[in-house]
């Protein structure tokens, strides 16, 4: 046998062991994963049976059809699309502005490290109540200091008014989940060369100019990465805004996820609440087939920016 011929045959080998090693997590992810995404699109071609209530009837694409005249199912597609985006974007703004800040040396600078990332260690509905009392029109301090320091002359009520509860529910998802993203970030930043910024100042680069240079084009498989977890966390958010407001007043805070839940719980209509589900997964398909490109496209940038 020739070298090559052994050579490949030790590949075929440790390709189909390799195989073997991952076949019970890709099982473990089947049974997790695809079966129940494959049961909801199963159970979305089926409706209400109105006359008995008891055997649903085949319906194949009808749930998809009453979907797009849904108009509540819109407006909950825009409240979170709208939420995700903003709380996203200011996670991600300030989570690499306190990731700058923790990878500087002081004194002090792991205990500032672990009180930083406490805010996302705490249970979610608990940190949700907190913040509904602090909103809270009567009693909340957001509504006593102002009044303490002259600010405003009477409370403001920050859930029962449309625009304010949103704003309401955005800066608690941001205060509760940035610090994952700064921790994420620092790990990155953690990673670089520090001759790089050295060589760069040599060259007569500033600050900015290494930031943009350097480690932005560095960091951007962790921003991306950081973005792809919060996106599909921030879409599919449910405590949160399930404790502070309910989806209220008058709808305007209801996500997805709470449409979702009293489709299927309060309404008991399996079939059109799966099909909602199966909408929603498709779209979170698509974010991380995005994301992925421009992941892709970030480790060639990397790269040449290494080279460089």
């Amino acid at each position: 046998m020739s070298d090559i011929s052994k050579v490949k045959t030790i590949g075929d080998r440790e390709q189909r062991t390799g195989w073997i090693l991952l076949l019970p997590a890709v099982l473990l992810l089947l049974l997790v994963f695809a079966y129940p995404i494959g049961r909801a699109f199963w159970l979305s071609l089926f409706t209400k049976n109105l006359g008995t209530q008891l055997q649903p009837i085949f319906s194949g694409l009808d749930n998809y059809a009453r979907m797009m005249g849904d108009g509540r199912f819109w407006q909950s597609f825009w409240t979170t699309t709208l939420f995700t985006l903003t709380s996203v974007g200011l996670e991600l703004l300030l989570g690499l502005c306190i990731a700058l800040v923790l990878n500087q040396q002081f004194r002090g600078r792991g205990l500032v490290r672990a009180i930083a990332i406490l805010p996302w260690a705490l249970p979610t509905a608990l940190i949700a109540l907190a913040w509904a009392w602090i909103f809270n029109d009567q009693f909340g301090v957001a509504n006593d200091i102002p009044i303490r320091l002259g600010l405003i002359k009477s409370g403001i009520n920050w859930l029962g008014e449309p625009t304010l509860a949103t704003i309401a529910i955005i800066f608690a998802d941001v205060w509760k989940t940035t610090p994952f993203i700064s921790i994420l970030l620092l790990a990155g930043l953690q990673a670089i060369p520090p001759d790089l910024y050295e060589a760069h100042a040599i060259d007569g680069a500033s600050p900015w100019q290494s930031f943009r240079l350097i480690t932005l084009p560095l960091l951007m498989p962790q921003i991306l990465i950081a973005v792809l977890f919060r996106f599909a966390q921030a879409f599919g958010i449910f405590d949160l805004i399930a404790v502070m407001t309910g989806g209220g007043p008058g709808g305007a805070t209801e996500v997805v996820s709470l449409y979702i839940y009293a489709t299927v719980m309060r309404y008991l209509d399996f079939g059109y609440g799966s099909a909602l589900v199966v909408v929603t997964f498709l779209l979170l398909v698509m974010a991380v087939a995005l994301a992925t490109f421009l992941l892709k496209k970030s480790r060639v940038q990397t790269s040449g920016a290494i080279d460089l």
